[in-house]
């Protein structure tokens, strides 16, 4: 009935001139309800019924004494209706177009087919909704705060829509298994892939540093801004969490302030914005960035679990309460922070891991930042001649420096040349400096500066030893904001603050007056602590080292953040927002620092006593370090391998050893690693890791296993562990993104050496192309005996390419294909060669494609095959037929041990006929 009458009445809003005019008295009665609960804000329609003389001050006195929003909107409608047509159709015009205020309301208005009519639009109609303008300020001000992003000098900013590029986002449980990608950036909010606990209201996104997470951000801030985020978020708050450490402990502030003061404050009716978000948290959306660069000595214990929104209470109560759901329920947020900030998981909603750039991905990033189409092949040839290079480029800043000073010294000197040969972090840094130097130098037009970079870095001794000695102090105390007095305590002058190491950022301290500075970002912070520790002579050995103790102390238990009282007991005099990450770095630069390398570098800033003082302090530290590393040797589940999983804190310790490029140290590593199995898996190893593997692990004189599942390492990481290949038996690469070029590598190497018995790529991103080199390596190696491809794309080509490797292989016992697209044609193709095969023991084949001709080929090899133990079929497309086919050749095979066909096409009451075969498992 209801339909019929909105069909009429939306003809009536259409009717061709001449008809009669449409009834919007009636209108508005057939959709009291509907706008009853759709209206939000009265305020606009009074305001605009009152400007256009069809309310007078006494109706709207008599719609403000009512309580409710719902009982003051029926009043409205009360009295709209009964002052006639043009005041009905003039309130539904107001409702279209203030759209922000009554953005529930388009749906239905576009229902209906509203049109004004020519009356109607001669009248004004003014958004006089405090809460729509506030929105609209928010996105203006957000809009403009995130168009640019600041590059490394200070003096130049680079548009974000030119800067910004996709990387891999990755979903992840809770023990960081792979829940499928992030595609498209509102999907980090759709919760029908990776919601891991649907009580929790936040997504955390978390990554190394560098990695992306800040511009991240600063990408939904810019969409949200141009109404390009489809998410539901009418108000968008942003943080960054460093601020809360600027906060003393005595201070004390209210979720309104807290809200509009950090963020933009509304022009109008601030108590009634306020008022709409606590009705309204679901229309929130909140970022949080960087929550592990809080540092505070705040006791969180000696607060109440529940907070007021109206009272002022520590802004770090504030922030817990938020991302607990305390306040403002059912709000959007996102949390970022560096791996190895634990969150509690009962906040968590999704886990997302960044993981940089992919190689498609470096691609279109290149194309971005260098415009001219010969430039990008150059560029992008060199680093693939360098795979140590382009391993550092999988990382977003690593790789912005590595272009910014490519940029800088092809401009400079018509270089078209990147460094070759080993590539450090340290190097690259180095090289920022130089370029942030050089840019300070006045040249002539027609000369370039042809000053080395000792010369360089002598000339700007006092430069670097006064920025690094207030990294030193900051890094000391963690803390990452200086105030114009730190600058000044280690005379830093203004000409040394235009270099662009530093910026200024909104002061939170309450001296508006004053500049607030910080490192561009917290690596450069960490290496002009290093810097300090090498260059200034009166450094001993405890200070050479102290950040090496800091990173040890919480080697045997991850940083938890946001450790709530009542869940949890906190350490007394523990800080609860702590993560090392910083100190790594640091002791990364200065490992690198303090290279013979660089000896030629520092003389001219450093006695060479003293430098080589520090470097064997330094090399006696490492080589004691690694014993308690390596401790804790376990049996493997494979026969003759000692296992040792090592602690996340020993790839730091690799990356430390690789940076020293000291032949020496890895020989002494090499020497102390006693496990011949080493487990690097879920340690958020990266390509560029690999290269400090090798750099340890090809002194090792015996064979042995490496194990580098579920990490960061793709076809480049494969590339650098060359130097290994001789040595490994035993080579676990799953989930790590390699492509068939990563396995043509594997191939080539692996296939020299014919030592390889185990070799696991499930869940990589392998085609049939990547699956014949695995087969040719299967046929020259004999070798090997596990195979693991599950949930690659090999198909039906792989699959023959497997089922020839094989046909005759002498020791092969276990084989994966599972989830790989294989359907019968492929299936028969194996199922025809292991009638051949003696060797084979196991034999996945789950999640694929086969089906009925499938199972009667693998009932037919099973009537010959006398050696297979266990045939898994789960999750295909087999019939109670095909079943049927498998049951009646195990009539004539008592060496199989079970047929697993679960989640295939076949129910419980098929099934029970062949309950008297156990073997076949249907269910």
């Amino acid at each position: 009935m209801e339909g019929q009458l909105c069909a009429n009445l939306e003809t009536s809003v259409e009717k061709p001139p001449g008809a009669s005019p449409p009834s919007f008295i009636a209108l508005l009665k057939v959709y009291r309800e509907l706008l009853v609960s759709g209206i939000r804000n009265t305020q606009c329609l009074v305001d605009n019924l009152i400007k256009n003389d069809y309310f007078s001050t006494e109706d709207a006195e008599m719609v403000v004494q009512f309580p409710t929003q719902a009982d003051k909107v029926r009043k409205i409608l009360d009295l709209v209706q009964s002052k006639g047509e043009e005041v009905s159709e003039y309130f539904i015009s107001v409702l279209q177009k203030v759209t922000d205020a009554y953005y529930e309301l388009q749906p239905w208005l576009d229902e209906i087919g509203y049109k004004p009519s020519e009356n109607i639009c001669s009248k004004p109609v003014v958004n006089t909704d405090p809460v729509s303008r506030y929105c609209q300020k928010l996105r203006h001000e957000l809009g403009r705060d995130s168009k640019f992003v600041m590059s490394y000098a200070q003096r130049e900013e680079m548009l974000l829509e030119e800067i910004y590029s996709n990387s891999i986002m990755q979903l992840v449980s809770f023990t960081n298994e792979s829940l499928g990608e992030v595609c498209q950036l509102e999907g980090l909010f759709d919760d029908a892939v990776g919601l891991i606990n649907e009580d929790g209201e936040t997504i955390y996104v978390f990554g190394d540093a560098g990695i992306g997470k800040s511009i991240l951000l600063q990408k939904i801030q810019s969409l949200w801004a141009k109404k390009e985020l489809d998410v539901g978020a009418k108000f968008f708050f942003r943080f960054r969490c460093r601020m809360f450490s600027c906060f003393k402990e005595d201070e004390t502030i209210c979720l309104k302030d807290l809200l509009f003061k950090y963020n933009c404050y509304p022009d109008h009716d601030p108590t009634e914005v306020f008022h709409h978000i606590l009705q309204f948290p679901h229309t929130v959306l909140f970022t949080f960035d960087g929550f592990d660069e809080i540092y505070s000595s705040f006791d969180l214990s000696s607060v109440p679990e529940m907070c007021s929104p109206n009272d002022p209470i520590h802004p770090l109560v504030l922030l817990v309460s938020l991302l607990r759901g305390k306040l403002l329920k059912g709000s959007k947020k996102i949390l970022t922070a560096r791996t190895g900030t634990e969150i509690q998981r009962n906040i968590i909603r999704k886990k997302v891991l960044l993981r940089g750039f992919s190689s498609n991905n470096l691609k279109e990033y290149t194309a971005m930042f260098f415009k001219d189409e010969g430039q990008q092949t150059l560029v992008l040839n060199q680093l693939e001649a360098n795979p140590n290079l382009r391993s550092l480029c999988s990382v977003p800043l690593f790789c912005w420096i590595i272009f910014k000073c490519y940029e800088h010294f092809h401009s400079m000197f018509d270089s078209h040349e990147l460094p070759d040969c080993s590539v450090t972090l340290t190097d690259v840094f180095l090289l920022m400096i130089e370029a942030h130097l050089n840019r300070s130098l006045k040249t002539s037009l027609l000369k370039n500066n042809t000053r080395s970079q000792a010369e360089m870095f002598k000339s700007r001794k006092e430069t670097l030893l006064a920025i690094g000695k207030m990294a030193y102090k900051g890094m000391k105390n963690s803390f990452f904001l200086f105030e114009q007095e730190d600058v000044l305590s280690v005379n830093i002058s203004e000409g040394d603050l235009q270099l662009g190491f530093l910026r200024t950022v909104k002061s939170y301290s309450g001296c508006d007056s004053q500049s607030t500075y910080e490192f561009l970002h917290l690596t450069l912070q960490s290496f002009f602590t290093a810097l300090f520790l090498v260059i200034e002579e009166k450094v001993g050995a405890k200070e050479l080292l102290q950040f090496f103790s800091e990173c040890s102390s919480t080697e045997t238990a991850q940083p938890t953040c946001l450790h709530i009282p009542c869940l949890k007991k906190q350490p007394a005099g523990e800080d609860p927002f702590r993560n090392n990450e910083h100190f790594h770095f640091t002791n990364l630069f200065l490992c690198g620092l303090l290279s013979r390398s660089k000896q030629k570098l520092f003389r001219h800033l450093v006695s060479p006593a003293v430098l080589n003082r520090k470097r064997k302090i330094l090399i006696t530290y490492l080589g004691e370090s690694m014993k308690p590393h390596l401790k804790g040797l376990t049996r493997s589940r494979l026969s003759n391998y000692n296992q040792v999983q090592v602690q996340p804190n020993f790839v730091w310790m690799l990356r430390c050893l690789y940076e020293t490029q000291s032949e020496k140290v890895g020989k002494l590593a090499a020497k102390r690693m006693r496990a011949n199995y080493i487990k690097l898996a879920y340690c958020n190893a990266c390509s560029a890791d690999c290269s400090a593997i090798s750099f340890v692990v090809h002194h090792i004189q015996n064979r042995l296993a490496l194990d580098l599942d579920n990490n960061n390492i793709n076809d480049y990481g494969v590339k650098q562990l060359l130097p290994c290949f001789s040595k490994l038996a035993v080579i676990r690469l799953s989930v790590n993104q390699v492509t068939d070029h990563g396995v043509r590598i594997l191939y080539e190497e692996l296939s020299k050496y014919q030592i390889v018995s185990f070799l696991g790529l499930y869940n990589n991103q392998i085609t049939d192309v990547g699956a014949k080199y695995v087969a040719k390596l299967i046929e020259e190696c004999s070798s090997l005996e596990y195979v693991k491809m599950w949930g690659n794309q090999v198909g039906d080509e792989g699959a023959k390419a497997f089922a020839e490797a094989l046909r005759n292989h002498p020791r092969l016992t276990n084989i994966s294909l599972a989830f790989n697209g294989i359907t019968t044609e492929g299936g028969k193709s194996i199922a025809e060669a292991m009638q051949h095969n003696n060797s084979v023991k196991i034999f996945w084949l789950t999640k694929n494609e086969l089906d009925d001709e499938a199972a009667m080929s693998f009932a037919e090899m099973l009537k010959v095959n006398k050696k297979l133990v266990h045939l898994w079929l789960i999750q295909n497309q087999i019939t109670a037929k095909g079943v049927k086919y498998l049951s009646e050749a195990l009539k004539e095979n008592t060496a199989i041990k079970e047929v697993c066909l679960n989640g295939n096409l076949i129910c419980q009451e098929e099934a029970k006929a062949f309950e008297n075969e156990e073997r076949i498992i249907c269910f």
